[in-house]
C-alpha cells in the first residue's frame, strides 16, 4: 500500500527539498589517517548487518498495543479525556502514539542519511569519507527497518515533526562542513538514542525491542566518530567561531527539548493543540525523557570543546548542567552489550528448537 494512504494527517508536498551549499572536496592523500577513525571504519564494515536477515519479521505485533508501554505513559492518562475512552479508544490512542514515535525515527534516518552522504562530500580527511560512507549504509538499513515495521505491522504514519524538519533544515543549509556532524552525529543523534533507548528498555515487545536494541548499536558507533571529528577540528578555531556553533547547539537543543511531545496524536483525538501542549508538560514520562536526551547531548557538546558560559547558562536553564558528567563511553558501551546480548539469547533459542526437532525427527524414525 502505498505510504500517503498510512499517514494519520495530510504530510503536504511528497517531496521536501532543502537548498544546499557548500563545496565538495577531494583528498588526495590515500595512505594517511587517523589511527582511531580508521579502526572505527573497520568496525563499521565488519558490523554491517542484514535488516531482513538478524531481525524476526515473523514476530506478532498487535497494532492497538504495539509496544506494550504502559499506559501511565501516554500524556494523556488520567486526564478528564481518558476517563472517556473506550477500550478501543485507548487502542486506537496506542497505535497513534507508536505510530507517531515511529515515524519520526523514520524520517530522522532518512535526515541521518542525507547528513552522512553530505559528510563524505564535503569534509576533507579520506578517513572521515571511509567512515561516514559506512553510516551512510546503516542510516539506509534503519530507514528500511522502521519503515517496514510502520508498514506491515503497526499500518499507519505521520508526518515529520515541524522541530524535527527545522532541525535537518538547519542542519542541511549551513555550508560550514562540519555543521553536518554538529547537527546530526552529536545533537539528532544523540536524541535518536535517548528515544530509541527509552523504548527499548520500557517494552515487552520482542520486535521492537530487537529494531531498537541493533539500530543503537550502529547509532554508538556514529556518536564516537562525530566525537572524534569534531574535538580534533574543533581545537583548531577561533573564539569567535566556536561561539557560533555554541549558538547553533543551544538552539538546537531547545528544538529538540521540545519536539518529543505528540501533541499531534492528541489533536487527532479531538483534543485542542493549547491543551495537548499542557497535558504533554505535565507528563512524568515526558520529563524523564528529557533527562535521558540530555544524558547524551552534553557530555558529548563538553567532550568537543564546545563549553562556553552562554552554552553552559543555557543548560542551567534547562535544568541539564549536571548531564555534563555523564559517562558517555559507559552509555556506548552498555548500547553495544545489550545487542550482543540479545544476538546471544536469540540464537541459543534458536539451536535448542533445531535440536529438538532433530530429536523428535529421529524418535518418529525410530517408531
Amino acid at each position: 500500500m502505498p505510504t500517503y494512504e498510512l499517514y494519520a494527517k495530510d504530510p503536504g508536498d511528497p517531496l521536501w527539498q532543502v537548498p544546499a551549499s557548500g563545496a565538495a572536496r577531494f583528498s588526495w592523500e590515500y595512505d594517511d589517517g587517523r589511527d582511531r577513525l580508521l579502526a572505527l571504519y573497520q568496525k563499521g564494515k565488519d558490523k554491517q548487518w542484514d535488516g531482513q536477515r538478524r531481525i524476526d519479521w515473523d514476530l506478532e505485533v498487535d497494532p492497538q498495543d504495539p509496544l506494550g508501554i504502559p499506559d501511565e505513559s501516554l500524556s494523556l492518562y488520567g486526564t478528564r479525556h481518558w476517563a472517556k475512552l473506550t477500550e478501543r479508544d485507548k487502542g486506537e490512542l496506542r497505535q497513534h502514539y507508536a505510530s507517531w514515535q515511529f515515524s519520526q525515527f523514520l524520517h530522522g534516518e532518512q535526515g541521518a542519511m542525507v547528513c552522512a552522504a553530505r559528510i563524505v562530500e564535503s569534509v576533507p580527511d579520506l578517513d572521515a569519507k571511509f567512515y561516514s560512507a559506512t553510516q551512510t549504509m546503516d542510516e539506509a538499513r534503519h530507514a528500511e527497518i522502521y519503515g517496514r515495521f510502520l508498514h506491515e505491522k503497526i499500518g499507519m504514519l505521520y508526518p515529520v515533526n515541524d522541530n524535527l524538519q527545522s532541525l535537518l533544515e538547519d542542519t542541511l543549509r549551513d555550508s560550514r562542513w562540519d555543521m553536518p556532524y554538529l547537527g546530526m552525529q552529536v545533537l539528532i543523534e544523540g536524541l535518536a538514542l535517548a528515544a530509541f533507548g527509552m523504548i527499548r528498555d520500557t517494552t515487552d515487545k520482542p520486535l521492537p525491542q530487537q529494531i531498537l536494541a541493533y539500530v543503537m548499536q550502529d547509532e554508538a558507533r556514529h556518536v564516537a566518530f562525530g566525537r572524534m571529528a569534531l574535538r580534533d577540528y574543533y581545537r583548531q578555531l577561533s573564539d569567535a567561531e566556536l561561539r557560533e556553533r555554541e549558538e547553533f547547539v543551544i538552539e538546537g537543543c531547545y528544538l529538540m527539548r521540545d519536539r518529543l511531545r505528540g501533541v499531534e496524536v492528541l489533536e487527532n483525538f479531538g483534543i485542542s493543540s493549547a491543551e495537548a501542549e499542557e497535558y504533554s508538560e505535565q507528563s512524568e514520562f515526558l520529563a524523564l525523557f528529557r533527562q535521558l536526551l540530555f544524558s547524551r547531548i552534553v557530555p558529548c557538546v563538553k567532550d568537543i570543546g564546545l563549553w562556553g558560559k552562554r552554552l553552559q547558562q543555557a543548560y542551567v536553564d534547562m535544568g541539564v548542567f549536571e548531564m555534563g558528567n555523564s559517562n558517555l563511553d559507559l552509555l556506548m558501551a552498555q548500547d553495544e552489550e545489550i545487542a550482543e546480548k540479545l544476538d546471544a539469547e536469540r540464537f541459543a533459542q534458536e539451536e535448542r528448537e533445531r535440536v529438538a526437532e532433530v530429536d523428535d525427527a529421529i524418535d518418529a524414525g525410530a517408531s
